[in-house]
């Protein structure tokens, strides 16, 4: 376990720890990265607004970094979590990126690579790490092992090998598992991933080109908008609702998501 670096840090470090609202201990540990993965999915909105609006992305870190920190936006899997491994790598974390195959409902599998996720080494463990998706994930570190079931509040994941595909993660639904994503250890450079985030981007078949893909983690539940609709979840119940004018819909987006667009 290395020594606490909260005292040495970088100024745009300071203000993403900011950002994400994390005050922990920043010693290398695999708790620390756990509440680090967990403040970033409850302070960070995955979305893909500047897609709909044709604004080009970049994953430039500088820019990553102006975006998502400076000006308070989300995004979605190639940005959040190239920037999300830059600020573990950081905080001292030998991190690997890899490509991944998104399951969960692909209506023609298998699916293409176009996931982004993050093997971290902590504690002399590799662990899983993602906070760049729209739904129900991980919201901590998923031990990278084979069969163990790993519980997360009323969530449950395990890690499973598959002789093409490589690592897959399956999530536990109605009493079975499922496949969620999977991904090789073929470790990727930034511009590895710049293909795939050009075909998310323009493509006329991708999922990102046609509605608003909104989500974020609450301390009751998550707020989700698919299209128009904004759909709050807490506890076991859900409030949904279509703002009626373009300043209702900017209004929501502030109150539930922290996006101010410009």
């Amino acid at each position: 376990m290395k020594d606490d670096r909260s005292t040495d840090l970088k100024p745009e470090v300071r203000a993403y720890l900011e950002r994400i609202g994390y005050s922990g201990p920043l010693d290398g540990s695999a708790a620390a990265l756990a509440g680090l993965q967990e403040a970033h999915l409850h302070a960070v909105p995955y979305e893909n607004l500047d897609i709909l609006r044709g604004i080009p992305l970049s994953l430039d870190v500088p820019k990553l970094h102006d975006k998502i920190v400076v000006r308070r936006r989300g995004g979605y899997c190639f940005e959040l979590n190239a920037l999300f491994g830059w600020l573990l790598r950081e905080l001292g974390y030998a991190v690997t990126d890899y490509m991944a195959r998104f399951w969960r409902d692909e209506p023609d599998p298998p699916p293409k690579r176009r996931h982004h996720v993050l093997s971290v080494e902590a504690e002399g463990a590799l662990w899983l790490c993602d906070v760049g998706v729209g739904g129900i994930v991980p919201r901590r570190p998923v031990r990278i092992a084979e069969g163990i079931e790993q519980q997360q509040g009323d969530e449950c994941y395990r890690l499973e090998r598959d002789e093409y595909f490589g690592w897959m993660l399956c999530e536990r639904k109605h009493g079975g598992w499922s496949r969620l994503y999977s991904f090789t250890e073929e470790p990727q450079l930034p511009k590895d991933y710049i293909m795939a985030t050009y075909w998310c981007e323009n493509a006329p078949d991708s999922i990102f080109t046609r509605e608003a893909m909104i989500a974020i983690r609450t301390a009751d539940g998550r707020n989700t908008v698919a299209g128009r609709e904004f759909r709050i979840f807490a506890g076991d119940g859900v409030q949904t609702f279509v703002p009626q004018t373009e300043a209702e819909y900017r209004d929501a987006l502030k109150r539930y998501f922290g996006i101010e667009l410009e």
